[in-house]
Formats: C-alpha cells, sequence, structure tokens
C-alpha cells in the first residue's frame, strides 16, 4: 500500500473528537468545554480553563457539531436562501447583504440550480429536513410556493404579486424601467430591442412590460421580433445578439435594452467585435447596476437596484421572525433608479 493510501485509511479509522476527549485532555468538565467552544465564558470560566481547553481543541482538532445539537432541540440555527440563476453577479450584493443581517448567530445555506432554471420544490423540501430556522426564497412563482407551503418563518425576496404569500421585501423595478424608456426617448431613440432574461419570474416580466408600455406611450418602437431571451450570461447574450443584430440594424433599431447588466455586457462585446459604434450606432443599457458598469469601457447605463439592501433587509425581516418579534411593516418595498453613463447618448449624435 502506498504510503498516502495508508494515512488516508487511518484517517479514515480516526474516531470523532468529542467535547468528552477535549474536557479529559484539558482536566475541565464537558460543560466547561461547551462554555468555551461557544464563546460563553464571560463571568462563567476561569482565564486558565479557558487557556487550558483552546489548547486542548487546538490540539484535538475538535470542531463543535453546532447542526447536531441545534437539531437535537427540534430546529437548527440554518437558514436557507433559495434562488434562481445563482450565475447572475447581482446575486452576490444580496448574499452579502443576508449575511450582515443575520450575523453569527446564523448558518447561510444556498438552495440554487444552473442557470436559467429554479429549484425544484423536491430539492428544497429535502433542506427542511435539516430543520431550518427559517426560508428566503428570491423571485419565486405562485405555483412554487403553493407546493412548497413553508409553515416556519419565511420571507420572498423580489417577489411582486406574491405578497399574499408571506412578508416580501420588493424592489420597484417598473420605476427603473420607465425611467430608462424616458432617458432613450428624450435622446431621440424611435427604435429599440429588447434581450430579456428566460428565467421566468415575475421581476423580469414586470421590467419587461413596464419598458414595453412607457416606450409605446412615448413613441419609442421596440417590434416583437425584437425581443429576445437568454440565459443571464455573457457568452449566450452575445451569441443571441450577434444572430439578430444585422436585421435590427436594417430596420433602424438604435437603442439595446438588457433585462441584466450581464446581457448588455455580452452585446457590448459582440458590437465590439462587428465593428458597432457605442452609443454613436447604438446605445447599450442594462439593470442592476453592477460594478463592473462604471468601469466599462464606455460605462454602462444601468438600472441600479440595491441587492445589498434587498438581503439586508429580508435577512432583518426574517431574523425578528425567527426570534418571535412583530414585523413593524410586513411588505416593503425598495426604490430603483436610473445611473446614465455613457454607453447611451442622444441618437444621431
Amino acid at each position: 500500500m502506498e504510503s498516502g493510501d495508508h494515512v488516508q485509511e487511518l484517517r479514515g479509522r480516526t474516531p470523532r473528537v468529542t467535547a468528552a476527549m477535549v474536557a479529559a485532555r484539558a482536566g475541565v468538565s464537558t460543560a466547561t468545554v461547551s462554555l468555551v467552544a461557544n464563546g460563553k465564558t464571560r463571568g462563567r470560566v476561569s482565564e486558565d480553563n479557558i487557556s487550558r481547553v483552546q489548547e486542548a481543541i487546538a490540539e484535538l482538532g475538535y470542531v463543535v457539531d453546532s447542526i447536531g445539537s441545534s437539531l437535537a432541540k427540534g430546529i437548527s440555527s440554518i437558514v436557507i436562501l433559495v434562488a434562481p440563476d445563482i450565475s447572475n453577479p447581482f446575486f452576490a450584493k444580496v448574499i452579502a447583504g443576508v449575511r450582515g443581517s443575520l450575523g453569527a448567530d446564523y448558518q447561510l445555506l444556498l438552495s440554487v440550480t444552473d442557470a436559467g432554471e429554479f429549484p425544484r420544490v423536491d430539492d428544497v423540501r429535502r433542506l427542511l429536513a435539516l430543520r431550518p430556522a427559517g426560508l428566503l426564497v428570491d423571485a419565486p412563482s405562485a405555483a412554487f410556493l403553493d407546493e412548497l407551503s413553508v409553515a416556519g418563518p419565511l420571507v420572498l425576496l423580489d417577489a411582486p404579486g406574491l405578497e399574499s404569500f408571506a412578508p416580501s421585501v420588493n424592489l420597484d423595478v417598473g420605476h427603473g424601467a420607465r425611467l430608462l424608456a424616458r432617458h432613450l426617448a428624450d435622446s431621440g431613440h424611435k427604435r429599440a430591442a429588447y434581450v430579456d432574461s428566460v428565467t421566468g419570474t415575475a421581476t423580469f416580466e414586470i421590467r419587461r412590460a413596464a419598458f414595453l408600455a412607457e416606450s409605446a406611450a412615448l413613441g419609442v418602437t421596440v417590434a416583437p421580433d425584437h425581443v429576445i431571451g437568454t440565459t443571464i450570461d455573457v457568452g449566450a447574450a452575445a451569441s443571441a445578439f450577434a444572430a439578430v443584430w444585422p436585421a435590427w440594424q436594417r430596420d433602424g433599431v438604435t437603442a439595446v435594452v438588457c433585462a441584466t447588466d450581464t446581457h448588455a455586457y455580452g452585446v457590448l462585446q459582440e458590437a465590439r467585435v462587428a465593428g458597432v459604434r457605442i452609443p454613436q450606432e447604438l446605445a447599450v443599457a442594462g439593470f442592476d447596476d453592477l460594478p463592473y458598469s462604471a468601469t466599462s469601457s464606455p460605462g454602462l447605463t444601468s438600472v441600479h437596484l440595491p441587492g445589498d439592501a434587498l438581503g439586508a433587509k429580508a435577512g432583518e425581516q426574517l431574523r425578528r421572525l425567527m426570534e418571535g418579534k412583530g414585523l413593524e411593516e410586513s411588505q416593503l418595498i425598495l426604490q430603483s433608479s436610473l445611473i446614465v453613463r455613457g454607453s447611451t447618448e442622444p441618437a444621431g449624435t
């Protein structure tokens, strides 16, 4: 047997280090080990005992089984975040906001799927066997919530129209979409196109519908064949745009609005390859206002959606529910805004 295989075999045979083993090494009780391991020593454990326990923990490699302990009490400290299409960089800000508001008392577990797909109810139910303290669901459908039927603390994120299911924190994406339509109309654009997400969640339906309705009211035409959809992926958006741009150009399209900044990056990438000048020949805009949008060349005009605040507010609401506190408001709405940058300028300039 190779030495590496032998080491692996020995590791496999090593018993799990328990609090009792740490207590024996340190010469203290298991209760003292628990207090030290969980940071609850103030006024209860001497500095000498704290030091001895910490040394024993380090020597033995003891890891607190916080999940097992909490499950024995009937509930864990886990919070599950169910989200579609985690490939969208916008979720990094949402997750950071959630983690910040939950603090160190809870562990965040993500339930996600491949790009363009929403988590299945069966998959989420398997995670519910962990007896989570609470559940956050981002951009769900009514059918998903109906089938899931969660009894414990639940808060929805970016779920417009589903407020009857649970407390929610929503983004006013329609407002931002209308601002974007007005900006393009004021800049002289008459024909525009739209690159949508195929995720099929309500937030994308609302931003598309709001943009199309406001554009029509302001005299900006978006023909049915000037609306396409892809997964939230730079390469997918670039390929889709490359396939339709020659026809769009012949039809006089001078502006392309994308459902996310990630889609817009793909359009900008392919436009450069095709030698299309931005914004002189084509204005490009998106939603999310991701960090790269401020530094791209040119900077990308985008509807700012406060992802960090969305996550933080949802986490705060859920934490209050998990800790048995009431909510001052069960439905919160966060405002969107338009950040105008160099990728959009008046048509013909």
